[in-house]
């Protein structure tokens, strides 16, 4: 696990661009640092619409003057949303760089096939070694067990145009401009990861930990670190803390992605996660994917100028 700070370097502007995500609204307007899609085109409001799903996949781009670095991070879970979207949006993939997988659950890597065919040549695929583990489950309290579908088998990317990254430790992309966590430290006493999550090894079946979850960070000249998370079930604040930890970087200027606090079990931890995020200080929270409505609406009063509703086609600008 890696102990000592990364070097990692800082840029002018961070653009994240939601391609997919739980919540599409295509009335919100532009505030702040959110461009919001236009309603129409040429005068005309077009016949056919963004689409939301439980996924998540973010363009996240880099600059340094007018030189851009773009690294995809995750692919949603349908494989209709992500390349729906893209095309709505006229958007094509042929400067990402590198793709990252939060982990390696459907909703994170469901479209990553019909996503690298719209690639140009090889790119590096960043993703945690347990990502690839199969079966995974999900207990319930009847004693059933739902299945997670497989959506990255080992053998089928390496025949595909990718470069596989397999790291605990974090990762360097873009010239280290994007920083891929790697496995996150778990030292908060209320992030305790998704319950009843087992996995299969060996015959055995084993409760999963979910260690391949990792997260984006960005580091903004004279701003500070720009955290993007995936679906946090390693927890936000842990994920936000391992980000300073690496990077030796102690300023949180924003903070984004899904955060998990959504459902009873979790929604217990929303005032001790709000109470952190109180804590760290950061200018900007846009929780996204499964953060909840109820964590969603706790956190925009906590930190109403902080606060950034999510949408569908939103680019958030830094």
């Amino acid at each position: 696990m890696q102990t000592s700070p990364l070097s990692l370097k800082p840029v002018d502007r961070v653009e994240i661009l939601t391609v997919i995500d739980n919540y599409v609204d295509v009335l919100l307007t532009n505030s702040g640092v959110v461009t919001r899609p236009p309603l129409a085109k040429s005068g005309n409001i077009p016949s056919d619409t963004l689409l939301a799903e439980h996924g998540l996949s973010l363009l996240v781009t880099v600059y340094e003057g007018e030189e851009a670095h773009g690294v995809l991070f995750d692919t949603g879970y349908s494989q209709v949303g992500v390349p729906h979207n893209l095309d709505q949006l006229g958007m094509n993939l042929r400067d990402v760089e590198a793709v990252a997988l939060s982990h390696g659950h459907m909703d994170h890597t469901g479209c990553l096939y019909p996503v690298l065919k719209r690639i140009q040549g090889r790119v590096p695929l960043v993703v945690h070694p347990e990502a690839f583990s199969a079966p995974r489950f999900f207990g319930l309290a009847d004693g059933r067990r739902l299945l997670f579908p497989q959506t990255l088998v080992r053998e089928d990317l390496e025949k595909r145009n990718v470069d596989l990254i397999e790291q605990t430790s974090p990762t360097g992309l873009a010239g280290n401009r994007i920083l891929v966590t790697g496995q996150v430290d778990r030292i908060t006493d209320f992030e305790k990861g998704l319950p009843n999550a087992v996995l299969e090894r060996d015959g055995k079946v084993e409760k999963d930990d979910i260690l391949d979850d990792q997260a984006l960070v960005v580091l903004l000249k004279g701003k500070g670190l720009v955290v993007i998370a995936g679906c946090s079930h390693a927890g936000i604040i842990n994920t936000i803390l391992y980000a300073r930890k690496v990077t030796g970087v102690r300023e949180v200027y924003a903070v984004m992605g899904g955060f998990h606090l959504s459902g009873p079990y979790f929604e217990r931890i929303i005032e001790q996660t709000i109470e952190a995020f109180r804590q760290i200080g950061p200018q900007f929270v846009a929780p996204m994917h499964c953060t909840g409505w109820k964590a969603i609406g706790e956190i925009s009063q906590a930190f109403p100028d902080a606060f950034i509703l999510n949408s569908v086609g939103s680019t958030i600008t830094l």
